[in-house]
């Protein structure tokens, strides 16, 4: 195995390529391919077929979803999207460039058809919250990463995170002087202070089976009321009256749509609003003993309309889901402030609501569960606390004082358990994972790529056997069946977990780009495991699965560049101190081998780019 300093052009396809901040590193010694390499390339080739098969049954000749000529209420655009969400990512790690294709045409065409229907103007939703702005827009932060080139797309990124800088005079969304979004509904058509009753006309009959907003709506007694057409109006008026005027936590997903916009121009302007917001929910946590309120009045007081209860918001701690829609878009911009400063602090905020709910832990029939609601009855509703949040903070941090979080979070069964199923947005494995790269699960890799196999073929299997009808079917049929499934692949090829799902970006330690295709993503037959990841080191494992031809790669460190190489140290042991955010590999037909990448972490500025 040979390293060389690469100051020179290196020319692959007769074609020159640059890449002035890399070293070079030949692997030629020759390995079998082990079973984990051939079962990740399988899926690349599985997951390709399948994605195809799924939108020629699903979608028209122009993109467009085969469904019904009219959808009404402001729900739906975020399902559409939800489809075809992680075609990109998919690309984005290999996947073939068809399915980069099929992501652009999907988006456009989900665009054009929830335009007809109602629910987008602008190309964007004209307003719902951030929960579901969130599903929608994970969709074109990959596209970013895909290929920032695209001019439409860069145009986009600009505009709509104008929409929350007031750029727009129909979307006045955001009040720059109390730092907060003025509704939590909110859009292209700007904050939705007064909704109507067709707004909400998709969603009465899931939302009777959840507890009511408030306990005091004149005339309501249970949530049965929702679709009772003569009280729901006293539920509406309620909801427009008391929620419909507050900034609530579920906004804070909006700082990715802003880093998106950051990531294409570096312009400052964005980077000063993620962090504006950002500190100001971190000062109403101060200002309200250590707990997230989830409503803020117009004026910027805490429970300004909620007759002074910090409780009682939209998506907040009373309504409907209570913590688990607290804590996500919270870690979310914490993220991605830790992304842009490397500044510890911003992750007390996630860490703050953590250790407030399981400080007040009980343990019920060998069960630990943590309060998730909160009302003037004090902390209910308590339930299992996922470790999926403690695994984030780690990730992002690699502090001993996160890792002492995670630790205390774990169950019995020391997280192990590979489970054969599929969340809606790709995770659920986070635990088994963090324990496989900490040096205690050495059998995930082939565990969870087993079960990524199944549920392909679960997916593609009900595919073929659905022959029911488009006018019968719900605004998440397409979403439930899409065979493009990821978790698996994203954590064991970069070393990250899953995106948190409601809006939240990549973080991981490594990406990796074909030079000689001239795209992201592992060239062809070449597999990739990140076997450990340390505050200050990550181990890869790679491997050319072909007997006959070499192949060339780049490895980023970051998903966005954020971090920087400074030391590799390869199979045979030596070790050389290198430099910069690119590494250059060449493997040999049939070799493999392990590299130690020493790594200073969220030293550069994150941006959306090509090595070249």
């Amino acid at each position: 195995m040979l390293i060389r300093r690469s100051g020179f052009t290196f020319l692959l396809v007769m074609l020159a390529v640059r890449v002035a901040d890399a070293a070079t590193i030949d692997i030629t010694t020759p390995v079998a391919p082990p079973r984990w390499a051939l079962m990740e390339r399988h899926l690349f080739d599985l997951m390709h077929e399948a994605a195809v098969d799924f939108v020629k049954r699903y979608t028209r000749d122009d993109g467009t979803l085969v469904w019904r000529d009219a959808w009404p209420g402001m729900d739906g655009s975020d399902d559409g999207y939800e489809s075809f969400f992680n075609f990109a990512l998919f690309y984005i790690l290999g996947g073939d460039e068809e399915i980069h294709r099929i992501a652009r045409k999907e988006w456009d065409a989900v665009t054009r058809q929830f335009t007809r229907y109602g629910q987008v103007h602008k190309e964007f939703d004209a307003y719902y919250d951030w929960m579901h702005h969130g599903e929608s827009y994970i969709y074109i932060y990959y596209l970013g990463l895909a290929d920032h080139t695209v001019a439409k797309d860069r145009a986009r990124a600009l505009r709509f995170a104008g929409l929350y800088m007031n750029e727009d005079p129909e979307a006045l969304n955001y009040d720059f002087e109390h730092k907060r979004i003025r509704s939590p509904i909110n859009g292209s058509r700007g904050p939705r202070f007064i909704n109507s009753a067709e707004d909400w006309s998709t969603h009465r009959e899931v939302l009777s089976h959840y507890p009511l907003p408030f306990d005091d709506i004149p005339g309501v007694t249970d949530s049965k009321a929702w679709v009772d057409d003569k009280l729901f109006p006293n539920i509406l008026e309620a909801m427009n009256r008391r929620m419909m005027q507050s900034d609530v936590p579920q906004n804070l997903a909006c700082t990715s749509l802003m880093l998106n916009a950051l990531m294409y121009t570096g312009d400052e302007k964005y980077r000063t609003w993620i962090l504006d917001y950002t500190d100001a929910w971190r000062q109403r946590i101060r200002d309200n003993n250590g707990i997230m309120p989830d409503n803020v009045g117009p004026s910027g007081k805490i429970g300004e309309h909620m007759d002074g209860n910090w409780w009682g918001g939209y998506y907040g701690w009373k309504w409907p889901h209570g913590f688990f829609t607290i804590i996500e878009p919270t870690t979310i911009a914490a993220e991605n402030a830790y992304l842009l400063t490397g500044d510890a602090s911003y992750l007390s905020m996630p860490r703050s609501q953590l250790d407030l709910v399981t400080g007040m832990e009980q343990v019920k029939d060998g069960k630990r569960l943590v309060p998730t609601k909160h009302d003037q009855r004090g902390w209910y509703a308590y339930q299992p606390l996922r470790p999926t949040y403690h695994v984030h903070l780690w990730n992002v941090s690699q502090s001993k004082e996160d890792w002492r979080r995670l630790e205390s979070v774990r169950g019995d069964d020391d997280w192990l358990t590979v489970g054969d199923f599929r969340t809606k947005g790709d995770y659920g494995h986070e635990a088994p994972w963090v324990r496989f790269v900490t040096g205690h699960h050495p059998d995930y890799p082939e565990k969870i790529l087993a079960v990524t196999y199944s549920q392909v073929r679960q997916r593609m299997q009900r595919i073929a056997a659905d022959h029911t009808d488009p006018k019968t079917w719900d605004v998440h049929h397409w979403q439930e069946l899409n065979p493009v499934v990821l978790e698996g692949l994203v954590q064991l090829t970069l070393g990250g977990p899953q995106p948190l799902y409601h809006g939240g970006v990549l973080h991981c330690r490594v990406r990796y780009f074909d030079p000689q295709r001239r795209r992201p993503g592992l060239p062809p037959d070449v597999a990739v495991l990140v076997t450990r990841i340390e505050p200050e080191r990550t181990t890869l494992q790679l491997v050319n699965t072909s007997p006959s031809h070499a192949r060339e790669m780049i490895i980023q460190a970051g998903a966005f560049g954020e971090h920087s190489f400074s030391s590799v140290k390869t199979v045979d042991g030596k070790t050389e101190t290198i430099g910069g955010r690119h590494l250059r590999v060449r493997l040999a037909p049939g070799a493999g081998g392990r590299l130690v990448l020493g790594m200073k972490r969220y030293v550069n500025p994150p941006a959306y780019g090509f090595p070249w």
